[in-house]
């Protein structure tokens, strides 16, 4: 697949990488940057006529549940753990626009899809079960006495008759 025109328009072009080179994620997982589609567009800021001109605002797209290097498992948790960067599609997008260079922003984003993806995939804790100490149950029933005493005293005296 050539790298001109997979997707072309007048201000936004799709293409796929064009080499079939790996990104490690953590220890067990590896993704094949053939994976990743990027889009790119014009972008603001600073730069005067530059920015005007070259499209160098990098948006990268990850397809979750179409992934051939991920397991069940762990597209399930990358769906549950990174909502906010996902379409109804679960399709991931991350934008870099910060820097004035084409390259330096696709590094980026690069860079931060192996963060997002490290912290989703990260271990779980589990929980180990704890009962409260001794003192922690006499200090709880202790504090509920006097709240308890404290209420009583809000209540109006009893009259005698």
């Amino acid at each position: 697949m050539g790298i001109l025109g997979l997707v072309e328009s007048s201000v936004l072009r799709v293409f796929p990488m064009e080499n079939d080179k790996v990104l490690r994620i953590t220890d067990k997982v590896v993704i094949s940057l053939a994976e990743l589609r990027f889009r790119f567009s014009r972008s603001g800021g600073p730069g005067g006529q530059h920015v005007n001109r070259t499209e160098t605002q990098v948006e990268l797209l990850f397809d979750v549940p179409g992934s051939v290097s991920l397991t069940d498992p762990q597209k399930r948790r990358i769906l549950d753990e990174l909502k906010g960067y996902l379409d109804k599609q679960g399709v991931l997008h991350l934008v870099s626009g910060s820097t004035r260079s084409q390259s330096q922003n696709r590094t980026e984003v690069i860079e931060r899809f192996r963060g997002l993806l490290a912290w989703a995939l990260r271990p779980q804790k589990r929980r180990k079960p704890t009962r409260p100490s001794r003192a922690a149950r006499e200090r709880r029933l202790a504090a509920k006495k006097r709240r308890s005493e404290k209420k009583r005293q809000r209540e109006p005296p009893e009259l005698e008759e």
